[in-house]
C-alpha cells in the first residue's frame, strides 16, 4: 500500500522529534499492539507509545532524528532504521541527567492496516544508550 509508506519516518520527525503526541491517536489503529516494550514501566497500546515519547523527550529534550535508513515497505509491513542524537538533560528510568550528548539507535517494523499502524515490533539500543550516560560501564 503506497500511501502507507513512511508512516515510521512521520512517527519518528513529528511525534519523536516535535513531541506530537496527538498525532499518536492518529496514526495508530485503536487495536494498536506494541510488541516491544521499551522501558521499564511503559503501557501497553497507545498509551505505551506515548509514554515512550514522553520520557525519552523528558530526558533529551533536544532529541532529534540524525539519520533514517531508507524505508522497505512490502504489502502492508514498513520497516526502517533510525539514529537518534541528543543531550541528556533530565532523568532516565532513575538515571539523573549527565549533561552528556548521546546516539543510539532503533529498528522498527510495523503493519500497517487502513493507513494505520496496527502493529509495531521493534528494538532501541538502550545498552549504547545507557552506556553514554554512563549508567553502565563500556565494555
Amino acid at each position: 500500500m503506497a500511501e502507507d509508506v513512511g508512516l515510521i519516518e512521520r512517527f519518528y520527525r513529528d511525534v519523536m522529534e516535535s513531541g506530537n503526541l496527538a498525532l499518536v491517536d492518529e496514526l495508530t489503529a485503536d487495536s494498536f499492539v506494541d510488541h516491544e516494550k521499551g522501558l521499564p514501566g511503559q503501557p501497553p497500546g497507545k498509551d505505551g507509545v506515548k509514554f515512550f515519547v514522553s520520557t525519552i523527550r523528558s530526558a533529551f529534550p533536544d532529541i532529534k532524528v540524525k539519520e533514517i535508513k531508507p524505508s522497505l515497505a512490502a504489502g502492508n509491513l514498513e520497516a526502517c532504521h533510525v539514529v537518534l542524537a541528543g543531550t541528556h538533560k533530565g532523568e532516565l528510568a532513575g538515571i539523573p541527567a549527565s549533561g552528556k550528548n548521546v546516539e543510539f539507535d532503533c529498528t522498527d517494523i510495523i503493519r500497517v492496516e487502513n493507513g494505520r499502524v496496527a502493529e509495531h515490533w521493534g528494538t532501541t539500543d538502550n545498552m549504547t544508550l545507557m552506556q553514554q550516560i554512563g549508567a553502565m560501564a563500556v565494555a
